[in-house]
């Protein structure tokens, strides 16, 4: 037993990454922004009518626009905020349910592969599924989970800098509402 306590005191403390979350007091929606030694994301929860609207407006056809449908949306923006570069691959992230069962995020590589089933060749709006960042280097996206609006779900995300995994957990996220909250008059 001794020995276990002096190989616990001798590892390294591993950085907790610092993750806040934010209410938008004009529109109510949620966001969570992460920091974790440089790899900084940003998580902004986005309405199901946005979403239409957007591809919508690209002209899309309809099959496309319902692919959407059932799955809560972010904005995603991530940073890298070190000196080094930083690299994510959304295939290793994953998201668990309130009944603990983990599920993988969507990615852009399988976006782009069933809408080209559809026939239309559109490979626009969804995070890169993996991205290397120099330092300084941003990019941004649509993040995919198959869960319904106002659902409540932890993520768990990683990134990896000197050949070195880090993985963190948002907890406690919230798909947008299927409709805009309600704003008190003002």
């Amino acid at each position: 037993m001794r020995r276990a306590v002096v190989l616990l005191l001798c590892l390294p403390l591993a950085a907790v990454a610092d993750v806040t979350r934010q209410e938008d007091p004009d529109t109510g929606l949620l966001s969570w922004h992460v920091k974790d030694n440089g790899f900084d994301m940003q998580l902004l929860q986005v309405l199901p009518d946005y979403v239409r609207a957007v591809y919508e407006s690209r002209g899309l056809p309809q099959a496309i626009i319902d692919s959407m449908d059932g799955y809560c949306v972010f904005g995603t923006i991530l940073r890298n905020r070190s000196d080094a570069p930083i690299r994510y691959d959304v295939a290793d992230w994953r998201y668990i349910t309130p009944d603990g069962k983990s599920h993988a995020v969507k990615t852009k590589d399988e976006w782009v592969a069933q809408w080209r089933k559809l026939g239309v060749p559109f490979a626009w709006s969804i995070l890169p599924t993996e991205q290397t960042f120099q330092p300084g280097d941003w990019g941004q996206g649509f993040t995919t989970v198959k869960l319904p609006p106002d659902s409540t779900f932890h993520l768990r995300y990683s990134w990896s800098q000197h050949g070195e995994t880090h993985t963190g957990t948002i907890e406690d996220m919230r798909c947008a509402p299927a409709e805009p909250p309600a704003r008190p008059e003002q």
